[in-house]
């Protein structure tokens, strides 16, 4: 009972601190209207959703509710549309570089979205509003009525931005987005302060368990993981466990979701090629590479939530390399095959094989990387 009353106050902490209390004084105003709008179901048509909607703070910031489809994806303001692709967590996404094409590495990097379409935070902030399939407004000036019913709004706005910046919907939306980007910027979001945040700064104890899972990770001899899950050197202090390249590992329709999903039946994801900037054919199917922040919590895991839990997950890439995981534990079937095979990065999912140990101790690691406040999550999965 002890324990189950420390689950609760922990999940009302967040929440509290996410829809309640005001951010710390030494935020800036703007993060606090950028807080409000993210927050705000009256940016959607039928004032039914927020940004906080399908990026919920208290769940990691993806959409956490079921939506018909074991949460793969968000359903839209409507009640009615799905999208073909998960939410990604807006934990940690402010650190993304910029959209880019790196001519040393031959890699397009960076962006928000699972194709990187929007260059950074402020573009991003500004899709989901006038997304069909999501918010569902029909355009920027409808959203700039929404605010002016808000006199508070009003005056936010016309302090931190100018007294004319109502004057044209391109001056008020770029103000929106960029108050919203703002507070996705702040240590709300991004707080570095896990098991293993903790760790490197002599605070926590690996168990031995965790310890094996964690050289294993970061040991290009065994496992690969980070040739794409890391940016820093190990052991650097703000690792985002992601080098924002984009690649095709493979990953499995999701035929439950496309029997769902009617509007999209039928249509092949093509990833990064569908990022209006990117035309080349050798860049189908490939996907920007996920955070492994917050992971063990933020189920379902690849770009169309097609894996239920973090040991598949692990099992699918080990079945590049062990010929003994030819079943989806999930549905005890073969694995479904993938939407684009032409371009799979099989060079980098070359690795040694990966026994069922070694499995559940890079899995004890990645749950080391759970912000400390979603640490009670792991306790209540457990």
């Amino acid at each position: 009972m002890q324990k189950f009353t420390k689950h609760i106050l922990a999940a009302i902490s967040v929440i509290a601190l996410t829809h309640h209390l005001p951010l710390a004084a030494a935020d800036s105003d703007v993060t606090e209207l950028g807080r409000q709008l993210f927050f705000d179901n009256n940016l959607s048509f039928n004032r039914s959703q927020s940004c906080a909607t399908c990026h919920n703070p208290a769940a990691g910031f993806v959409d956490d509710r079921d939506n018909g489809v074991g949460a793969a994806v968000s359903l839209g303001d409507d009640g009615l549309s799905l999208g073909s692709r998960s939410a990604p967590p807006a934990a940690y996404a402010a650190l993304a570089p910029t959209f880019h094409y790196d001519t040393k590495t031959k890699q397009y990097i960076g962006g928000q979205f699972w194709d990187g379409r929007a260059k950074d935070l402020q573009e991003q902030a500004g899709g989901p509003p006038l997304n069909p399939l999501e918010m569902r407004m029909p355009n920027i000036e409808s959203i700039k009525k929404r605010i002016q019913e808000n006199s508070s709004y009003i005056k936010s706005f016309k302090h931190l931005y100018g007294n004319t910046v109502f004057d044209s919907s391109d001056k008020f939306y770029s103000a929106m987005t960029d108050a919203i980007a703002t507070f996705e910027r702040s240590r709300f979001f991004s707080p570095f302060d896990s098991k293993y945040d903790r760790y490197l700064k002599g605070e926590y104890e690996l168990s031995a368990q965790e310890e094996l899972g964690m050289a294993l990770f970061f040991s290009n001899n065994n496992t690969n993981c980070s040739t794409c899950h890391a940016l820093h050197p190990e052991g650097h202090p703000r690792e985002t466990f992601t080098n924002y390249q984009f690649h095709n590992i493979g990953v499995p329709v999701n035929n439950f979701l496309r029997e769902a999903n009617i509007a999209n039946r039928n249509i092949i994801d093509r990833g990064l090629l569908d990022n209006p900037a990117v035309d080349s054919v050798e860049h189908d199917g490939k996907f920007k590479v996920p955070t492994l922040r917050n992971v063990a919590i933020t189920a379902p895991y690849m770009h169309n939530g097609v894996f239920k839990d973090l040991k598949t997950v692990m099992e699918f890439y080990d079945k590049y390399n062990n010929p003994q995981r030819v079943n989806n534990p999930e549905t005890g079937k073969p694995w479904n095959e993938p939407e684009v095979e032409t371009t799979i990065n099989r060079q980098d999912l070359t690795a040694r094989k990966l026994s069922d140990q070694k499995i559940d101790a890079i899995i004890a690691f990645l749950n080391t990387l759970t912000d400390k406040r979603y640490e009670y999550l792991l306790q209540t999965k457990e």
